[in-house]
């Protein structure tokens, strides 16, 4: 049995993992030329499936298919699951094969703020003070951005709010990370065979046509969709969500400092303004998560010491997260 400090050393260690692996992801992909986007897609979404299928086999996770099977309702929200995360797989794979990978990686910055407008308008939650702030100052980074970019930067929008609605619709389905990863990629799995053998049809596929270094490459995607997705669930389990939600900037600050430093983008002083109000709102989004943590776990742990002492336990945890 390990002990708890081992296993949150352990939990770190998946962590880095994951988001490290998802980080350097854009150095994979141009790998894959002269496949396209599409393409590279499409064999991303059938080879996944093997994936998923060999990790479910190694941990004998099968009885939550027959429950699945019987419900219409959590199927059609798997397939809207997986629709969303084809256009973001989609789009991100051709943003970064197109030369636009800090512009890819400012929507996963935005990402944590779209999310939280998804809570307010959709889930009618309450924000404090500070979360409206961060929101506020958000919106005037993708003001700012539009001016540097002269354009709306759709990369980085469609890649946030994909992903936003993604992680909203997978609430909903209540599956665990692999099974639900699992049920996506088979409805995934027909249609992008079916596009493949289309291609195929057309004499339009790289698969086969360029060399067994390259279709082995193409193969390999389900391998690097599948380990970040193993190395997350491990640290998942084992560490706060707090330290989750201080690592998942790790990715794409990884991927801004290749696309600014590996790939060579231009970044004129409108959009590093931009991306620095970005950077500000997660700043204040990062240290309110901290406080309210912080001042829930005081007041549990005061609940503690008064139920330890015989006393009434004083129920504080609830209006410590109202003040903060």
């Amino acid at each position: 049995m390990q002990s708890s400090a081992q296993q949150t050393r352990l939990g770190l260690l998946y962590g880095l993992a994951a988001y490290g692996s998802w980080g350097i992801v854009p150095l994979f992909w141009p790998l894959l030329k002269p496949a396209g986007a599409t393409e590279i897609l499409a064999h991303r979404m059938v080879w996944s499936l093997p994936a998923c299928l060999l990790i479910l086999l190694a941990v004998r996770r099968w009885s939550w298919i027959g429950p699945l099977l019987r419900q219409p309702r959590r199927l059609a929200l798997v397939a809207a699951a997986a629709a969303i995360i084809t256009v973001n797989w989609g789009v991100y794979i051709w943003a970064v094969n197109s030369g636009r990978v800090v512009e890819a990686a400012l929507g996963y910055f935005i990402n944590p703020l779209v999310s939280i407008a998804f809570g307010v308008v959709l889930l009618r939650e309450r924000l404090r003070r500070l979360q409206w702030t961060a929101v506020g100052i958000g919106a005037v980074a993708v003001v700012v951005l539009t001016v540097g970019y002269g354009r709306l930067p759709w990369v980085a929008l469609t890649l946030a709010f994909s992903f936003g609605t993604y992680g909203l619709v997978k609430k909903h389905i209540g599956l665990e990370g692999v099974e639900g990863f699992a049920a996506e990629t088979a409805m995934q799995f027909l249609p992008a065979l079916g596009f493949l053998v289309y291609l195929g049809g057309r004499g339009e596929a790289t698969f086969g046509t360029e060399g067994v270094g390259h279709a082995l490459l193409l193969a390999s995607c389900g391998v690097v969709t599948a380990v970040p997705l193993i190395c997350f669930g491990a640290s998942a389990v084992r560490l706060p969500l707090s330290t989750i939600g201080m690592m998942q900037y790790i990715a794409p600050t990884l991927q801004f400092l290749l696309g600014l430093f590996y790939f060579h983008e231009s970044m004129p002083p409108e959009r590093w303004a931009g991306f620095a109000l970005v950077w500000a709102a997660l700043s204040v989004l990062t240290w309110d998560a901290l406080r309210t943590a912080r001042r829930g776990r005081a007041a549990l742990r005061a609940a503690a010491r008064a139920r330890a002492a015989g006393q009434p336990a004083p129920d504080e945890t609830r209006p410590a997260l109202d003040r903060a």
